[in-house]
């Protein structure tokens, strides 16, 4: 079978394993594409409960974005339940080192918004939340996790939440949905356990960006029209990219921004801390490319340094917390190497444990470093060693969260640590 029919059959599968089902729509080609799919198996096959469409609301979108959104909306009213969300929430922002993070409908800077609030009632905001999950200062990531839980309590019965990912557009991708360690629904491969009764379901995960405008094409399906001004100018399929402008991969489409939609980029670069910046130099040096050449006179370690020396105080403490912790990782616990690899490293700078791993397959021998290398030649692209190369790379990727020594998302936790801390200073 083809693409198309697999998909149909896998929401059947869905529909008929689970109670509520819901789709997460960001206004992009993919998720686009999984709803209008999920509203042909309805209407094919004579379904009348109607499924959910769950949508945050970023404020910084293409006016095309949210009346492609709108359409959908409310031409399929009859089968969609929808959970238009327009309430604070913290994103990370990757172009700027002086404001990593920003909010989105801001209270406080409403005479900023770059877009004014949605008027439809089914919109949900600060002043109809019926969240109680929902707190102050939460991170986009946080409220998306917490969102299946409370769709699963509210509905009763098992729920299924329907994501247009595909592991064509990355290998991080690719690796959600073959973990190995995962839970699924019943050996379901393109499933993934997010609570008890809530599991993430990727009925597109095998189609290429190529099915995804045949399909819309074949079947004359609506779209989000900003993909009509992408290739006008000479966006490759692979690189275009909707949602939130500012993170680490949709950064790169800054520089289009303006040329798509000029009237709203002068709201965003006015509303953004970064925005111009990203706009200009996204893709340069001055972003962080992969190869950085290292300044005269500079080791990896001192121009770390420097690095840090330079940032804001609050940036600086954030990126130090997360060095130390990286350093005292490799120090104490070492990670699984492969012999190539521990032969390639100098030996008066590891230890090896001589045990075997019990992380993947378990042949691999822990590595402990005793002190972090400035860079390693031949190494630095085939493994994630400590080396003070990596961690001036992250400086200059404006990487925030060191994601790219794979730290999770946890500012939010230090914010509200810190938070505590005050308010109790004067007990």
């Amino acid at each position: 079978m083809n693409v198309h029919e697999a998909a149909l059959r896998r929401l059947d599968y869905i529909f008929n394993e689970f109670d509520n089902v819901y789709v997460s729509l960001s206004g992009g080609k993919d998720s686009g594409v999984l709803l209008n799919l999920v509203l042909d198996y309805m209407r094919t096959n004579g379904i009348k409960r109607k499924v959910g469409v769950f949508f945050v609301d970023l404020e910084a979108f293409y006016k095309s974005t949210i009346e492609f959104i709108e359409r959908m909306i409310l031409d399929n009213s009859d089968l969609i339940d929808p959970y238009w969300v327009c309430l604070p929430m913290l994103s990370i922002n990757s172009v700027s080192m002086y404001e990593p993070w920003w909010m989105f409908w801001e209270e406080a800077k409403r005479d900023k918004w770059v877009r004014t609030m949605p008027a439809h009632p089914f919109i949900i905001n600060s002043e109809n939340n019926p969240f109680e999950f929902w707190r102050e200062r939460m991170t986009f990531e946080e409220f998306i996790e917490h969102f299946g839980k409370w769709y699963a309590q509210k509905h009763g019965g098992r729920t299924a939440c329907l994501v247009g990912i595909r592991t064509q557009e990355s290998l991080n991708r690719w690796r959600a949905l073959n973990r190995e360690d995962k839970g699924m629904w019943k050996g379901c491969a393109y499933s993934t356990k997010k609570a008890d009764d809530v599991f993430n379901f990727y009925p597109i995960h095998d189609w290429l960006v190529e099915d995804i405008w045949t399909y819309n094409g074949k079947f004359q399906k609506p779209y989000n029209r900003a993909y009509d001004l992408f290739h006008q100018a000479g966006v490759l399929l692979s690189k275009m990219r909707i949602c939130e402008p500012f993170g680490d991969e949709q950064k790169a489409g800054l520089n289009l921004f303006r040329f798509v939609e000029p009237e709203t980029w002068a709201r965003v670069a006015d509303r953004v801390s970064g925005a111009n910046f990203g706009n200009i130099y996204c893709g340069t040096k001055a972003m962080g490319m992969k190869y950085f050449p290292l300044p005269k006179g500079h080791t990896w370690k001192s121009y770390c340094k420097f690095l840090l020396k330079t940032l804001p105080d609050d940036t600086r403490k954030t990126y130090l917390r997360r060095f130390v912790k990286f350093i005292k990782y490799w120090h104490r616990e070492g990670t699984p190497t492969i012999d190539e690899h521990i032969n390639a490293l100098p030996q008066d700078a590891i230890i090896n444990t001589g045990q075997f791993s019990v992380r993947g397959k378990g042949d691999k021998h822990v590595v402990r470093f005793k002190r972090i290398l400035d860079e390693l030649p031949g190494l630095d692209t085939k493994a994630d060693f400590p080396t003070w190369k990596r961690m001036c790379l992250t400086i200059l990727k404006n990487d925030i969260t060191c994601k790219s020594l794979h730290f999770g998302l946890t500012k939010y936790e230090l914010d509200k640590r810190a938070t505590t801390i005050r308010k109790y200073q004067s007990y």
